[in-house]
């Protein structure tokens, strides 16, 4: 799979956060945009999306809402379910992101539209959304079961919702000395609000009162060997620890070096496991 990333296009450790300031705003967006591209076209991300659609099964005239859509193409899947006569509606604080996702979809797709929003602040009304689904949006919230609770209220009843997202305490890796990976996985820990967010989701679907299905959907991202040769998993996260002393530039140089070589070896081998959890708004009873 080819990235198709020219060199200048450089992610910042918070470009998929919400308040974001990019020293190059347009160099920013089209780094986000590129990522986001190369993402959906990873195996793993393709199983847990399809896994997603078939648990939310959202049926003809429903209301289906993509929160945290970014360029959209989940929110064109569920148009595709929901028919003429439902709707389908992509929540995106980012106007580049939410332009982009625009510019993406049919201008004769009236039930595929976009809108601004917050995970924790959802411009619905109390109960009008029959599904829901967000991906890899918790991991950036500081206060995620805040975006739970939201999306318990406006669930309608017998509403379902899939919520997926990484946990960067399972990352996996060949490259680097062992005490160098484990100083910079640390370090990028602390620099994310909700690191573990996947292994989380359940107990805060649950705290947040809907009924959560005890099995839980996994899989393992693995990223590509030309992302990997990029260096665009660690690129955000190497300077900002050199800066803070987490660990030196040339221990940096070094596992410049490990990555290299271990592709030229065909062993290079990078992962992190994505969870999905599936909850269902209850039917009030009298």
């Amino acid at each position: 799979m080819s990235t198709g990333q020219p060199p200048d296009l450089e992610l910042s450790p918070t470009s998929f956060r919400k308040g974001n300031v990019p020293g190059d705003a347009d160099s920013d967006l089209a780094a986000r945009i590129n990522v986001l591209d190369l993402q959906e076209q990873m195996p793993g991300v393709q199983r847990l999306r399809d896994w997603a659609l078939g648990a939310l099964a959202p049926r003809p005239g429903e209301v289906a809402v993509d929160v945290g859509c970014g360029a959209g193409t989940e929110v064109r899947r569920l148009a595709g379910l929901v028919g003429p006569g439902g709707r389908a509606v992509g929540v995106e604080p980012d106007p580049g992101l939410r332009a982009e996702a625009e510019s993406r979809t049919s201008p004769d797709s009236a039930q595929a539209t976009y809108v601004d929003g917050d995970a924790g602040a959802l411009p619905f009304a109390d109960g009008s959304i029959d599904v829901l689904r967000c991906e890899r949006v918790f991991q950036h919230l500081p206060e995620p079961a805040a975006a739970a609770q939201e999306f318990a209220r406006v669930l309608s009843p017998g509403g379902r919702a899939v919520v997926v997202d990484s946990d960067w305490g399972t990352v996996v890796q060949t490259m680097g000395d062992p005490d160098f990976v484990r100083r910079l996985n640390e370090f990028s820990w602390r620099q994310t609000p909700n690191p573990y967010a996947g292994r989380l989701l359940r107990g805060q679907l649950h705290s947040a009162g809907l009924n959560v299905d005890p099995d839980i959907a996994a899989t393992a991202v693995v990223m590509p060997d030309e992302v990997i040769r990029g260096m665009q998993v660690w690129r955000p996260m190497l300077a900002q620890a050199v800066a803070e002393a987490a660990v030196t530039a040339d221990e940096v140089a070094g596992f410049e070096r490990d990555v290299q070589d271990a592709l030229d070896r065909g062993d290079a081998f990078f992962a992190v496991t994505m969870f999905g959890a599936l909850a269902t708004k209850g039917i009030a009873v009298g």
